[in-house]
């Protein structure tokens, strides 16, 4: 009897996976434990080895699309069985389900059961939306689409659109809508003429004529269209969700950086020749982060629904850019190595990111982030979230700057250091305590080492 290959679910938070690659045709035999197919989820590139052996008898997807959890994407078993055309949609009534239970939970008392047209809605490709969600978006003239779910598979419920409300989400009449989509305009490119703002048909209209007379003038070739999939699309919902459900505050403050500058080049050669990597200012910013963050641990806690947990570990996220997106692997329990074994592991776990080698456990577990642009003109900036963390540190660059030290005016070399907090979970005097701390290491490096 032929037998489902499913899209697994491999964390928690995974919803869909993006299909990259079958290792296998139509037709092909298959060993159990055998590499099947290649998906991308939180980020990172999988395996899936087969569970089952015979003959791979149909395919249901192709490379680049994205498959829901639990969804049926194939069939192996025995040479001439026959599976259906298409796959089944059984696992429609399971899912309807599980959104049924996981939204009351999350709504309380908001009515969250799918009709018949909300599963239409979906087969056609348009926004899952809970009633209460399409009321408020409907009376603000919100764009639904505009919004996003936090929901199971993207649902948009009540406190999406009441976020989207106070983020500013545009608003737009049905039928102004639904034009733009038709000709493929974005609405922030439009201006509206209604009440509050609210983009109405004769707007779209008036664009979309502005935009022939400038194509008419011009004989350029059209723009590159590039789609918004795989790492890039990840990272795009990622940051969405952060900035749409968590508010952030950021403070800044100046660091002088000449401490670190010398313990650097002390411990250069020391470390170089033990670990064969060069310390870099990086990883004396995580020492003294995670110095820091054992003083103030609500700074190291997570944010899980309406519970604040203090972790008990100080596990620390470093963003590395890769092609076409952002990379976090955990470098875990910094607080309890040296500046040695952090220059070992920072510089391996980046050189894997940038490979794309990382393995699961290497990207889970971060209960802190640390973003660095000092690599760039870059003095100050304002970073996302990486949730359900409560807060993320932005490092600048390190530039010779005016000072005055006991009195007299000197150039030093200084940095900027720009933390962003969760204010749900931490208030302004905890975070600013933590900064100043912060600041203190890194002005006195050499307590690090005691």
């Amino acid at each position: 009897m032929a037998k489902e290959i499913f899209m697994p679910k491999l964390s928690s938070t995974m919803e869909v996976g993006t299909l990259l690659q079958w290792f296998k045709e139509e037709g092909d035999s298959v060993e159990m434990g055998e590499p099947l197919f290649e998906i991308m989820t939180d980020k990172i590139n999988i395996e899936v080895e087969s569970y089952e052996e015979g003959i791979l008898l149909k395919k249901y997807f192709k490379v680049d699309d994205e498959v829901e959890v639990n969804a049926c994407i194939g069939y192996i078993g025995e040479a001439g069985e026959k599976v259906p055309d298409n796959p089944p949609a059984a696992s429609e009534e399971s899912e309807s389900v599980e959104n049924v239970q996981e939204e009351a939970s999350a709504e309380g008392q908001e009515q969250t059961v799918s009709t018949d047209s909300d599963q239409e809605e979906n087969k056609d490709g348009k926004v899952r939306a809970t009633p209460a969600a399409r009321r408020i978006s409907r009376e603000n003239d919100l764009s639904l689409s505009a919004i996003s779910g936090s929901g199971p598979n993207g649902r948009v419920h009540q406190q999406d659109v009441e976020a989207a409300l106070v983020a500013g989400v545009i608003a737009v009449t049905p039928l102004a809508e639904k034009i733009a989509a038709d000709h493929g305009i974005d609405l922030n490119q439009i201006t509206g003429t209604g009440a509050r703002g609210k983009i109405e048909k004769q707007d779209v209209l008036s664009y979309l004529e502005k935009a022939d007379e400038i194509s008419k003038e011009t004989e350029s070739e059209p723009a590159e269209r590039i789609k918004l999939k795989g790492l890039r699309k990840a990272v795009a919902d990622k940051m969405v969700q952060s900035v749409q459900s968590i508010p952030h505050v950021t403070l800044t403050s100046d660091v002088d950086m000449t401490n670190v500058i010398d313990l650097r080049k002390s411990l250069l050669p020391v470390i170089e020749k033990d670990t064969g990597y060069r310390l870099s200012f990086t990883e004396v910013i995580i020492k003294a982060t995670a110095n820091a963050l054992m003083k103030h641990p609500k700074l190291n806690a997570s944010l899980i629904g309406d519970e604040i947990v203090m972790n008990n570990e100080v596990n620390i996220g470093l963003a590395v850019a890769v092609d076409n997106g952002l990379i976090v692997p955990s470098i875990k329990n910094v607080n309890q190595k040296g500046l040695a074994a952090l220059t070992q592991t920072s510089k391996e776990l980046g050189k894997k990111a940038r490979e794309n080698k990382l393995k699961p456990d290497e990207m889970r577990g971060s209960t802190f982030t640390i973003s660095n642009l000092g690599m760039y003109a870059i003095d100050a900036f304002t970073p996302i979230i990486n949730g359900p963390e409560t807060a993320i540190l932005g490092v600048g660059r390190i530039v010779e700057k005016p000072v005055v030290v006991d009195g007299e005016l000197t150039a030093r070399p200084m940095m900027v250091l720009s933390l962003s907090f969760d204010h749900r979970a931490i208030d302004g005097a905890p975070a600013a305590a933590f900064l100043t701390d912060l600041k203190a290491n890194l002005e006195n490096p050499y307590s690090l080492l005691v």
